[in-house]
């Protein structure tokens, strides 16, 4: 193992994993685990009162990372200004793909599924499971908004939802 690889995430920085959003490192321990000692990231997901262990060796494997650049942040907000893309395929699996996109951890994915399931008050309204899903996109890209301008996610939803109101409808 690489120290380079070690030291890419400390304590107390915010990351993405992928699964679960934005989360931040509390510390770093070692464990013995089946008789390995391992290293893991303890990470804190404060909002969902989770705590996940990582083996440090695996993070960037299973596509932990660090947090998105204000650049990206731009372009993801810049996302929700297009026009809704919605496939003409079944539900179920457009839902599959939706899901996919948010358990990516890929901010510009996330905010696509924001895009295309977002409804304006004149649309018809959606189902539970879209509702459901669109909640999810957005409360990723919120948070992820939220915690690289400093961590206030009221106005992160702010800026989010004044973005998707003035796009065209």
């Amino acid at each position: 193992m690489t120290k380079s690889k070690k030291s890419e995430f400390r304590p107390n920085d915010y990351v993405v994993y992928p699964a679960h959003g934005v989360g931040q490192i509390v510390s770093i321990d070692k464990e013995e685990i089946a008789g390995i000692p391992l290293e893991l990231f303890v990470i804190s997901f404060e909002k969902d009162k989770m705590t996940l262990r990582v083996p440090t060796n695996k993070a960037t494997e299973i596509g932990m990372r660090s947090l998105s650049s204000p650049d990206v942040i731009e372009k993801a907000l810049t996302t929700l200004k297009g026009k809704a893309r919605v496939k003409r395929a079944m539900w179920s699996r457009r839902a599959q793909e939706y899901e996919q996109k948010i358990n990516s951890g890929d901010l510009i994915s996330i905010a696509e599924v924001v895009r295309d399931l977002h409804r304006n008050d004149e649309q018809r309204e959606q189902s539970y499971s879209e509702r459901q899903l669109y909640e999810a996109a957005l409360e990723r890209l919120t948070r992820e908004v939220a915690a690289v301008a400093g961590g206030d996610e009221v106005a992160a939803a702010k800026q989010v939802d004044e973005v998707l109101l003035s796009r065209a409808a």
